[in-house]
């Protein structure tokens, strides 16, 4: 009934020729679940670009952006082609996608055009509001693009892209307030790559933080390789936040909406559990029957006591930045020197 719910909602809101912002918004949403239900549709930067698209209402610059993410992967290509790769295994294909993107993300590069040398400067990370408070589209790809400055958010949202623009794969994973990267490969197994200091950390970093519980790994908030509907689903917790500042004065049903299909794809996304927590309080601040109230508390009490149990603990702000700063002030402590070593070659 609940699926019904929403096709019938999508349909009736997006009929007719001219969209407005909202309807872009709905649009989006539709592409996002059409990608849950049927995998043949996935498709992570289209997923990505259709919630900026929707909300800078329709006004992105897609050639732009698909010229950038063109140019980046034939950089990528031309490393590979031109690389030697001390790495034996039979995935060493992989693992060269994987260099090069590194590269093209992490690394200065010497580039020869029409017999001229120039120096590729690699991207770099935005100090400035790296949660997106101010302006959320600090978030977005596209404003990594336009101004080779990114954060915990868009960088490795960018590195999946030029992945799966190569035919490779690329796992997001989740720590406090943080996404980085997850690769397996036959000599080293998983191993992490962090875009925001371009070095390989292990976990023992990511658990330095103090804020992973054991209960969050293990109930996979935290840590845990991400599969393509799990990625999507953090994209929908995009979307519903781009939609909530859009529309700030929303009643919460759309983002609701955009919580419950992502937690079906990943029951235990913890963005997505506390949006919906979120707008289930708001709505019981504006419940005028207090009996109703009174029941809708202790069902959000529930709520917030899973998100407890599985895990998830909130990181500060000054805390998560100090603990950015540590990785590499601490390089030494936490590096995986070897993978250093072959992505660089």
């Amino acid at each position: 009934m609940k699926a019904y719910f929403i096709i019938v909602y999508l349909i009736l809101s997006i009929s007719g020729f001219a969209q407005s912002k909202e309807e872009r918004f709905e649009q989006s949403l539709m592409t996002l679940n059409n990608m849950l239900t049927d995998e043949s549709r996935y498709n992570f930067k289209k997923a990505v670009l259709s919630v900026e698209n929707a909300f800078f209402d329709g006004q992105i610059d897609t050639v732009f952006i698909e010229k950038e993410i063109k140019t980046l992967s034939n950089i990528c290509r031309s490393l590979i082609q031109n690389r030697f790769l001390a790495y034996v295994e039979n995935d060493k294909e992989n693992v060269n996608k994987w260099a090069s993107v590194y590269q093209v993300m992490c690394d200065s590069i010497p580039l020869v055009i029409n017999e001229r040398e120039y120096k590729y400067i690699p991207f770099k990370y935005d100090f400035k509001d790296v949660f997106g408070n101010q302006d959320i589209s600090n978030m977005f790809v596209s404003k990594l693009l336009y101004t080779r400055k990114g954060n915990c958010h868009s960088l490795p949202y960018l590195y999946k892209i030029l992945c799966e623009e190569l035919g490779t794969t690329a796992h997001l994973a989740i720590a406090p307030n943080h996404i980085y990267i997850k690769h397996q490969n036959k000599a080293n197994g998983w191993y992490n790559t962090e875009l925001t200091s371009g070095i390989f950390p292990n976990d023992a970093w990511l658990m330095a933080s103090g804020f992973i519980h054991v209960d969050a790994i293990k109930n996979g908030v935290y840590m845990k390789a991400l599969n393509n509907k799990e990625s999507i689903a953090l994209v929908l917790v995009d979307l519903a936040n781009a939609y909530i500042k859009s529309f700030p004065d929303s009643d919460g049903s759309f983002p609701l909406i955009c919580a419950e299909i992502a937690l079906n794809a990943y029951p235990n996304l913890a963005s997505a559990l506390i949006l919906r927590a979120e707008i289930h309080k708001q709505w019981i601040e504006n419940e005028t029957d207090t009996a109703i109230a009174k029941m809708k508390i202790k069902e959000l009490e529930k709520e917030y006591a899973n998100i407890h149990k599985i895990g998830y603990r909130n990181m500060p702000e000054e805390m998560y930045l100090n603990w950015l700063v540590s990785l590499k002030t601490e390089r030494d402590k936490y590096e995986n020197k070897k993978l250093n070593t072959f992505n660089k070659q």
